[in-house]
């Protein structure tokens, strides 16, 4: 198996460079192909779910060109499980349960006319993968561009991609955009899936702390690498820890 170097935005700032082709083609991977035929019942527990509900504003309002244009509602971040919206898509939630190598998961929408700017993943230690669920148009008004690589969603189709690579989505058409993305710990570095989510998860804390406070990130790099080397192991013990207590609340 292919070794490969893991990156993370967290501890590198500069752009993130592989020879891997930006798309990840003819997947045979089981997760791919059971979430395929089952595009169905996560799309209509989704669209349940809508019926009464709202998604949440994605937090960080600097990836977007408008306020409010990108929402989510997440089943599990990075390892950690929000058995608190497992009750709303017990479906969903059975098959990605069904992969422990998908550490993320979460119904995502881009609203009409708005667009996600261009960015970098946390890392390359997985493959982020889109599942098409409510598709407006294709390119050019609807799309995802992932390096110098356009592609248009497909409802029911999956698109796996290197999140760490520069990426952007566009939806310009006059209604919104719905998808499943999930992420999969890649296969040559799954042994180290703990150590990935508590670095990304790290990293996900301190942009949290950045839109509260943004003097932080003018800070030295050196202070702002102090505080994750003293984060990064705690995270690794306390998502664990978290899932046990949480998993035995009712609610």
């Amino acid at each position: 198996m292919q070794m490969v170097k893991l990156w993370f935005s967290l501890f590198d700032r500069s752009d993130y460079k592989s020879e891997l082709p930006y798309f990840i083609e003819g997947s045979t991977e089981a997760y791919v192909e059971k979430l395929e035929s089952n595009y169905a019942v996560i799309k209509e527990e989704l669209l349940a779910y809508l019926q009464k509900n709202e998604l949440t504003t994605y937090f960080n309002s600097t990836m977007v060109e408008k306020k409010n244009t990108w929402k989510t509602i997440s089943l599990n971040s990075w390892d950690i499980n929000l058995y608190h919206n497992f009750i709303h898509f017990p479906k969903t939630t059975a098959l990605i349960k069904s992969f422990p190598e998908i550490v993320s998961s979460s119904f995502t929408m881009l609203a009409a006319n708005s667009r996600i700017k261009p960015h970098c993943g946390d890392t390359n230690g997985i493959y982020r993968c889109h599942l098409g669920l409510v598709i407006p148009a294709g390119l050019p008004s609807c799309g995802f561009r992932v390096g110098e690589e356009w592609r248009s969603w497909e409802e029911g189709k999956v698109l796996r991609f290197i999140d760490a690579n520069n990426h952007e989505a566009i939806n310009l058409s006059d209604q919104n955009r719905f998808i499943f993305l999930f992420d999969v710990i890649r296969p040559e570095v799954r042994r180290k899936k703990g150590f990935i989510c508590a670095v990304v998860r790290t990293s996900l804390f301190m942009q949290r702390m950045a839109e509260r406070m943004p003097s932080l990130y003018k800070c030295p790099l050196s202070f702002q690498m102090a505080i994750a080397g003293f984060l990064v192991p705690l995270a690794y013990t306390a998502i664990p820890v978290r899932n046990f207590i949480y998993k035995n609340m009712k609610w």
